[in-house]
């Protein structure tokens, strides 16, 4: 059984998404690996109105106990991301704007800073469009977060993913900064972008960036 600590984090998490503008009204999901399968976010209801009980609890095929809310219509590639990917504990989608607005250009995010290495490569790729909440678009993300943690979806909005819930929610808005620094630099006359040397250096610096477990 999901605990209740994972029920209320999910919750204040999409709040959060909401009150800094990265969703409006009831768009954008997020779910959390359990036991048992997954903890998601329901369909059709604003952060605002999620209550402790309102994330829906599934096995990874879809299935759910009765007497829950229906879960948001994006449960297939929350599912499919965690049938193949172990490392991923939690998954958080939104309609941000900035990254969005990219993701309806179909343009990746290239590498015009060197903290586009937060998303594990040189680049934030632009997955191709499929409809929403259907398989095809679960093969979409599949192959956009290919060796990467976070991505864009043609028409549709951004996927960010982490080991931990806070890990995802914070990729989450790192990637939608860098988004808005990309859409002002393409404005100013587009930006000047780091070579492969340049940015396979930052890479291997990264994986002993931050905080590190004392040996």
């Amino acid at each position: 059984m999901a605990s209740l600590e994972q029920r209320r984090e999910l919750s204040t998490v999409m709040r959060a998404l909401a009150d800094a503008g990265l969703n409006q009204g009831a768009a954008g999901n997020a779910s959390v690996r359990t036991p048992e399968g997954m903890l998601i976010t329901p369909t059709g209801i604003k952060p605002s109105l999620l209550q402790d009980d309102s994330p829906v609890e599934m096995a990874l095929d879809g299935t759910c106990a009765p007497g829950q809310l229906r879960p948001s219509s994006e449960w297939h590639f929350h599912a499919a991301l965690y049938r193949h990917r172990p490392e991923i504990g939690a998954v958080v989608h939104v309609h941000s704007p900035h990254a969005t607005a990219l993701a309806c250009l179909r343009r990746e995010i290239p590498a015009f800073h060197y903290m586009i290495s937060v998303a594990g490569g040189d680049s934030i790729r632009c997955g191709e469009y499929a409809l929403f909440g259907t398989d095809a678009l679960s093969s979409v993300v599949l192959a956009a977060l290919d060796g990467r943690s976070a991505c864009l979806l043609a028409n549709h909005g951004m996927v960010a993913t982490g080991a931990t819930l806070a890990a995802a929610h914070g990729l989450t808005l790192a990637v939608e900064d860098l988004a808005h620094q990309y859409c002002l630099a393409l404005q100013c006359g587009g930006p000047v972008l780091l070579t492969e040397q340049e940015m396979n250096a930052v890479l291997e610096r990264f994986k002993t960036y931050g905080q590190q477990a004392v040996e």
